[in-house]
């Protein structure tokens, strides 16, 4: 089986040549093939993305040239989809598959929508017919997205508001932005801790992650609630986190900041059940966006990297948005206050 950059961690792992190669690699930057165990389904091209700069992408290249040089007559063969010891085959590729008008006629507010799990949200319900009023920080960003979408959705409507979720005027001028009506909200956007402990955490950073993951959230669902009720149907998604279901997947900070999501995703529900109003969450595992996370607090980060073996896998932002937007459509017609964790199976662990 010849390996490229698009083949998986796991083939590259089980390989005989590239397994040496990469492990080789890992060691010299003081880490073991361990630490790949829940990307193993992932290209190894995405570990550039979910590394945050600690795997570039010239790191990607060196590793399949080191393997075209030790192993030519591998590299010349056609790829393969199953492991080199022969032994049962790969899982089969997910593939997108997009509905065709499931958002026409729809204006939804996805927010973190420059990046990551909102931008592949954005980008999903743009594709289906629905009208985006993506939210970030980074305009440059958004036009980005807009940009994009305009060669493979052509007509996609994104409407892009630069703006902080925090701020009640930025808030406003959201609201202004969707119009009329909006039919459905994604509070994508967070922010990560430094896996800190309570002892360990600083004003800033507890009032920061709170602020952005917990009052942005909030701040969002109480501007568009007033017209869901008024139009007697609208659907909120809230992205919690594995976080927000155990105590042993991030820091303080951000472990209560995900259990409040939780908590007001579920008082929600009961508060607005029968008005035609939905709220649900998404808690993502492990995800491939790239989310900017602080050095590792000492303490903390030593505790949790106990538990981060139990992580089944690590999913893309495209994987989240499948789950996210079929909550946000009409089809999650019987879902109130659920709370989906689209995490490989980790909270069944």
């Amino acid at each position: 089986m010849a390996l490229s950059a698009s083949s998986t961690v796991g083939e590259w792992l089980d390989h005989p040549v590239g397994g040496r190669i990469l492990g080789a690699v890992l060691e010299q930057a003081g880490a073991s093939t361990a630490a790949l165990a829940p990307a193993r389904s992932l290209p190894l091209e995405q570990l550039v993305t979910l590394s945050n700069g600690q795997f570039p992408a010239e790191m990607v290249d060196g590793l399949v040239a080191a393997y075209r040089e030790q192993a030519p007559d591998d590299a010349d063969a056609p790829d393969g989809s199953g492991p080199a010891d022969g032994g049962s085959p790969a899982p089969a590729a997910w593939a997108e598959q997009v509905t065709s008008g499931r958002f026409a006629g729809q204006t939804v507010v996805v927010t973190g929508a420059a990046s990551g799990i909102g931008r592949a949200v954005a980008s999903r319900v743009a594709r289906e017919g629905g009208r985006v009023v993506a939210v970030d920080l980074a305009k440059e960003k958004l036009d980005d997205l807009a940009a994009s979408l305009s060669g493979v959705a052509p007509g996609a409507e994104v409407v892009s508001v630069a703006g902080d979720i925090t701020s009640a005027e930025s808030v406003e001028e959201i609201v202004r932005a969707a119009g009329e009506r909006v039919d459905a909200l994604a509070n994508v956007a967070g922010i990560m801790d430094d896996m800190g402990a309570v002892h360990e955490l600083t004003d800033a950073t507890w009032e920061r992650v709170m602020r952005v993951n917990v009052d942005g959230t909030m701040r969002l669902m109480r501007a568009v609630l007033p017209g869901m009720l008024a139009a007697g149907r609208g659907r909120i998604v809230n992205v919690a986190s594995e976080a927000g279901l155990r105590g042993s997947a991030a820091g303080a900070a951000y472990t209560a900041s995900k259990h409040a999501v939780v908590g007001l995703t579920r008082s929600s529900a009961v508060m607005y059940a029968g008005t035609g109003v939905q709220v649900n969450a998404v808690a993502p595992g492990g995800v491939a966006t790239g989310i900017q996370v602080p050095a590792q607090a000492e303490f903390g980060g030593a505790r949790l990297g106990r538990y981060m073996g139990n992580i089944p896998g690590i999913a893309t932002a495209e994987h989240l948005a499948a789950s996210i937007t079929f909550l946000l459509s009409t089809d999650a017609v019987n879902l109130n206050g659920a709370i989906l964790a689209s995490d490989g199976g980790w909270s069944a662990v």
